[in-house]
């Protein structure tokens, strides 16, 4: 109980104090998860889009395929991606292996598969409720997805933040790809899997700490992003009933008169 106390002191006074190390593992995280959010989003948006609105041969088995991949161990990915990356495998010549790169790539391939399959479903909803009535207007497929993907970019903002969740607290990839090189590919996943190790705990739980309250931030904006839809979605008030008629009584009765 004396180690866990002065470790948790310690651990809060690294935090409150900014310690440099925290902080360069802590921004570097943020970098990789963002980067390859950017790169999944930005696939992931348009291929799911065109999945929800098409209808082809052999789609059962794409979807079932996807699906399947929302499943994928991240050390399986960061086999495949070390082995691509490798000086003997078809992407050797790039030179990424244990960099900054090759953990965003890794990244981008993990979450690829989450934006798709949930971009999917959204418009696929959306195409049921909307489809017939774009089609009637000339809308093609992929002017449908696109349109259909505008419409639900508040929904899918939820989707995004999901995604960077899943991005930070990812270790398995990055540790395989990026090697856990201090001051080069360490980051707070991955720090906190070595220092647990080394037995350095006040730095370990610190980096447990701020990924915390990353996670709880991200979770805090989606319960935020869902409230404000609920009210944005909520129908206005209808006018009452009895104006109309009570207008309608005045107009006959003034024309009676007449």
């Amino acid at each position: 109980m004396n180690t866990f106390s002065s470790s948790a002191t310690t651990a809060l006074s690294l935090i409150t104090s900014f310690d440099p190390m925290l902080a360069s593992i802590v921004a570097r995280s943020l970098a990789v998860s963002a980067c390859a959010c950017v790169i999944a989003c930005g696939a992931g948006l348009l291929l799911g889009a065109w999945l929800g609105v098409a209808r082809f041969a052999g789609r059962a088995v794409v979807l079932a395929l996807l699906n399947t991949a929302l499943a994928l161990p991240s050390v399986v990915v960061g086999l495949v991606v070390y082995l691509l990356l490798s000086r003997s495998g078809p992407l050797g010549f790039l030179g990424w292996l244990f960099s900054f790169k090759a953990m965003v790539l890794a990244q981008s391939v993990l979450v690829l598969p989450i934006v798709t399959a949930l971009v999917r479903q959204a418009i696929d909803d959306a195409e049921r409720s909307h489809g017939e009535q774009l089609a009637s207007l000339g809308a093609r497929r992929f002017m449908r997805s696109l349109i259909l993907l505008w419409d639900e970019r508040y929904a899918l903002l939820t989707v995004l933040i999901a995604a960077f969740g899943r991005a930070i607290s990812e270790v398995g990839a990055v540790m395989v790809v990026g090697g856990n090189i201090e001051g080069f590919t360490r980051v707070m996943t991955t720090s906190i899997a070595l220092e647990t190790s080394k037995g350095d705990l006040p730095l370990a739980l610190a980096l447990g700490g701020v990924l915390l309250g990353v996670v709880l931030l991200l979770n805090g904006l989606i319960a935020l992003l869902r409230r404000w839809r609920a009210r944005a979605d909520k129908p206005l008030p209808h006018a009452p009933v009895d104006a109309p008629v009570v207008l309608a009584s005045g107009s006959a009765v003034q024309g009676a008169q007449r």
